[in-house]
């Protein structure tokens, strides 16, 4: 069994936002407080494989760091950034999903957008971007299983 994992961070390099994606479990979203190694590994269990965008050099390396958890050592890691590559797909997801025609909602966020959301929703529980930074967020996630469909369709990465 395989998920999606994406993660969000702050300014300050916490981690504010774990998305993860699996067909059995549905959409999961650790936020703040709820950022823990245990609920971690609780989303987690029984996956066998962590699908990521970058993921080897950003999101696993991150969470080890902020909570101890070494996923790539209790997990396949597939790092779809990787597969792109093989295709001359090169860029961010978001640059990639554009070269590939996925969708998105949210136009024009990035990662910096993200830590945006994320300060203005500490500062005064603004709902509003915090409801903003979790469509951001899922939409990686989600966008992860679609790249890694039409990768799988163009003769690259895993099924």
């Amino acid at each position: 069994m395989k998920g999606y994992l994406d993660i969000e961070t702050s300014f300050e390099g916490e981690i504010t936002i774990i998305g993860l994606y699996a067909e059995d479990r549905g959409m999961i979203q650790l936020v703040g407080p709820e950022v823990t190694e245990l609920k971690l590994y609780q989303a987690l269990e029984d996956l066998e494989t962590i699908c990521t965008y970058n993921g080897s050099r950003f999101d696993l390396p991150v969470i080890r760091r902020r909570l101890g958890a070494e996923l790539v050592k209790e997990f396949r890691s597939h790092d779809l950034m990787y597969d792109c590559w093989r295709l001359g797909l090169y860029g961010g997801l978001k640059r990639v999903e554009k070269q590939l025609g996925i969708p998105r909602q949210l136009k024009g966020l990035d990662g910096y957008d993200a830590m945006r959301l994320w300060a203005a929703y500490q500062l005064d529980r603004n709902q509003e971007a915090l409801a903003t930074l979790l469509e951001y967020n899922q939409e990686d996630v989600l966008n992860l299983a679609t790249l890694e469909d039409i990768l799988f369709r163009l003769g690259c990465g895993l099924r």
